[in-house]
């Protein structure tokens, strides 16, 4: 049997392996391996692939499940302080760079048409590779990355009407008006839905979801959700990258944000490496070769004039001057959806097959020079500064603060629990008693909406999962504890938070002594076993009772832990513990009941207490007071507690004459 798809993702994954790994030898960006294995075994190159529609198709998906993932980061709360960005921002940079291309193309000698329509594929930027880029620098909530979010967004929403307008450009539509009408009818419908499905239904229907602690339910629950959501709007006329991004949205309203981004990460790297592949392939390396010249000056020009345009719009939206530089640098290429754009041109006229050869040229190489542009970015957006405007941009606020500065960085110097048992509980509560900041992570869904109601710092997911514990940010906690029964999970989260922080103290609570060593080996500071703490807490308070010397008693608990409680497991005597003899002799307590007779209403010294009985009074208890120093003249009174020293025989007969 012949499975051509199955021997094109061979082909794929096999040579991006390859190209990945010498590229990150040399430091760098994974993208740009994707970019040239999709330029080595595409059509234009050796023509490795048998079926590149379908491989563009499984792309597809990559962005859906990029745009999911950077929604889930976002919340409705954070996305609407950023309105002014989306809709100004992005308004700005759309106008302007279709304006200025337009006319650059009239001058050159293009119809009016053809030129705006070029302005219109020039002023997209690539969603895909931007998000990607920053979210793997974690530079998302930055300035400069909440500026390129709030444009491509804009760009996202944009296209749609794009795409409509052309056909009338060309004079080939019938009626503008009512299809703009029926578009703005069905994306408010749909955002409504958002709205509605983020507050109620959704957090409800993951609840139930997470209450099962079915792993595969709540994956194909997540997968479901973003796909239904993409599917919707992109039946009302939107972008399916926008309806993911709204999916993802409304998840970020509900507890469950962390996990699922977590469920969905390792699907959303497999997906969106297909995409950035399948851009690589549309370059026609023949045509490139023939035309370098002149597709190298128009990749200038972009460069340049894009860059300056968005530069300008960041300058106007009061950011300082580095975010203004590194939003220009960040936005500089040809996007995604004006391949999507172009094709629309083509069928109506607007673009002719050389110019398009020319525009897919110009896009790809933008592209491939994304990754190296932000690897520069920092030092270069610096340089300039110094040079061209000392003293601007250091010391300057930018207007808008960064997304969720405070999530971002997270708390720091705290306390991690992880699990929300009868330990995690009660160590929450001698942190909270001890104000020393905490944060949880429980995998019972139930666990935390009562507890969140109540006003604890808990969150939901897996710590199995390095995302997740990103998110209680781990690299900055002091402590971490593991207090949770399952020994192979305790295990993978020891391991991750190492992997993550080297220096964070691991404490684990575990229930058998043959896990300590794998433990430790795995990175842990300290492991208490639960069943022969047990055993020192019977035997330190049973060893108290008769008396053993506190200093002793110390040394042999210490000595059982240093030795990983090796002590209890073996039948050899212990050498490091000698007590000294014990007296065979108790201490209680005796509460004076009768109203008469030879004890009550008379003094210690009348009634010859150590001579008569073999006691000693040590202490009395009179109405809630300790009376600690007993004097031979202290008379003992009923309901007296007397605390007195002997053996059991006359302790026994002292009882019987006070009661």
């Amino acid at each position: 049997m012949h499975f051509p798809l199955l021997q094109d993702i061979v082909v794929l994954l096999g040579f991006s392996v390859v190209v990945v790994l010498l590229l990150q030898r040399l430091r760098l960006p994974s993208v740009l391996g994707f970019l040239v294995t999709g330029i080595i075994i595409g059509p234009f190159g050796f023509g490795l692939i048998e079926n590149p529609e379908q491989v563009e198709l499984l792309s597809e998906i990559g962005v859906i499940l990029l745009m999911f993932v950077i929604g889930m980061e976002l919340s409705l709360k954070q996305l609407a302080s950023m309105k002014r960005t989306v809709f100004l921002g992005g308004f700005m940079q759309v106008g302007l760079s279709i304006v200025v291309t337009a006319f650059i193309f009239f001058v050159l000698g293009s119809s009016w048409n053809e030129a705006v329509f070029t302005g219109f594929l020039f002023s997209l930027s690539s969603t895909a590779i931007v998000l990607k880029i920053l979210y793997d620098r974690n530079e998302i909530t930055a300035p400069h990355g909440r500026m390129a979010l709030g444009i491509l967004i804009f760009q996202d929403i944009i296209v749609v009407p794009m795409m409509l307008v052309t056909p009338i450009m060309a004079g080939n539509s019938a009626n503008i008006v009512n299809e703009v009408l029926f578009l703005l009818l069905k994306s408010g419908l749909v955002l409504a839905l958002t709205y509605i499905g983020a507050k109620y239904l959704v957090p409800r229907g993951m609840f139930l979801i997470a209450q099962t602690k079915s792993k595969e339910l709540f994956l194909l629950a997540t997968i479901a959700l973003c796909f239904t959501v993409a599917f919707v709007t992109a039946s009302a006329g939107l972008s399916l990258a926008f309806g993911a991004f709204l999916a993802g949205l409304i998840i970020s309203e509900s507890d469950y944000s962390h996990q699922a981004t977590s469920t969905i990460l390792p699907f959303r790297e497999l997906f969106i490496s297909f995409f950035f592949i399948s851009i690589g392939m549309l370059l026609d390396l023949d045509f490139f070769v023939r035309n370098a010249v002149m597709i190298l000056l128009m990749v200038l020009v972009v460069f340049i004039l894009k860059g300056g345009v968005v530069s300008l719009t960041a300058l106007a939206l009061r950011y300082s001057m580095k975010t203004v530089i590194l939003s220009g640098m960040a936005l500089f290429q040809v996007g995604e959806f004006a391949f999507i754009l172009s094709r629309v041109g083509i069928e109506n006229g607007l673009l002719s097959p050389q110019m398009n050869q020319y525009f897919l040229s110009v896009s790809v190489f933008t592209m491939l020079l994304t990754p190296f542009i932000f690897l520069f970015s920092g030092n270069t957006a610096n340089f300039i500064l110094r040079k061209l405007a000392p003293g601007v941009g250091g010391n300057k606020i930018d207007r808008e603060v960064s997304l969720s500065a405070e999530a971002a960085n997270g708390p720091e110097d705290h306390l991690l629990i992880i699990g929300y048992g009868i330990n995690g509980t009660n160590l929450s509560k001698a942190a909270k008693y001890a104000d020393i900041p905490y944060m949880v992570l429980e995998l019972n869904p139930e666990i935390v909406q009562k507890e969140k109601a109540k006003g604890e710092p808990i969150i939901y997911g897996d710590a199995m999962q390095e995302h997740m514990l990103e998110a209680v940010n781990v690299k900055k906690a002091r402590v971490v504890v593991i207090a949770i029964s399952d020994p192979r999970a305790t295990k993978a989260i020891v391991a991750n938070i190492r992997h993550l922080s080297p220096s964070v103290h691991i404490v684990v609570r575990t229930r058998y002594v043959k896990e300590i060593k794998s433990l430790l080996a795995l990175g842990a500071d300290e492991v208490i076993p639960e069943e022969f703490e047990t055993s020192i807490e019977i035997f330190s308070r049973v060893l108290t009772n008769f008396l053993v010397p506190i200093d002793e008693l110390e040394s042999l608990v210490d000595s059982v832990r240093a030795d990983n409680y090796q002590v209890f497991q073996s039948r050899k005597p212990l050498r490091t513990f000698s007590s000294s003899t014990i007296p065979d002799f108790k201490i209680s307590c005796v509460r004076v009941m009768a109203e008469s007779g030879s004890v009550v209403g008379r003094t210690i010294e009348e009634i010859d207490v150590r001579k008569k009985f073999g006691v000693n009074v040590l202490a009395v208890s009179r109405k809630g007071q300790i009376i600690k120093t007993v004097f031979p003249t202290l008379k003992l009174l009923r309901n007296d507690l007397v605390f007195v020293s002997g053996d059991q025989e006359h302790i026994d007969s002292f009882y019987k004459a006070v009661t």
